[in-house]
């Protein structure tokens, strides 16, 4: 299996999240590991939370499961059962179908590092958020009444 040189792949912080429910990820920078590798049948993103950052919205998927792997530094994961610190070698895991709201704040000084993976847009039906009122499906995100959000989201 070849190894991926991960500073051939371009990190970015972009995301679809309408304001002001971008402004919590944007010390988060990412690389999607798939699509350069090849992978097809799952999703991969090696992920750098600056301080203070967040890895996303609070979330939870519908049709998809999600893993994902401490490499270095120190996160507190927010999940409805309350926080728990995630250190090097710390593994959690999601199947779908769960409504466990979940994410990651980077609450310490120094950057922390990531691999988190997913079914793969095939079972990527969409999802809520348990904090605040949007949900998302493939197409985009609406309040939770239906209502379209003017943001295209990030896949």
């Amino acid at each position: 299996m070849p190894k991926i040189d991960l500073n051939a792949i371009a990190q970015t912080n972009a995301t679809g999240y309408p304001p002001p429910f971008d402004a919590a990820v944007k010390g988060r920078w990412y690389r999607r590991l798939a699509p350069t590798t090849g992978l097809t049948d799952f999703t991969a993103s090696h992920v750098v939370l600056k301080p203070g950052a967040w890895s996303s919205q609070r979330h939870w998927h519908d049709g998809e499961d999600e893993l994902l792997v401490m490499i270095s530094g120190e996160a507190v994961l927010i999940e409805d059962d309350g926080r728990t610190s995630m250190r090097p070698g710390d593994v959690a895991a999601w199947p779908k179908g769960g409504t466990n709201g979940h994410h990651l704040i980077n609450e310490s000084d120094r950057d922390c590092c990531f691999i988190v993976v997913g079914s793969g847009k095939t079972r990527n039906t969409g999802g809520g958020y348990s904090d605040i009122d949007m949900l998302f499906t493939p197409e985009g995100y609406t309040k939770k009444d239906g209502t379209p959000y003017p943001a295209k989201r990030t896949t």
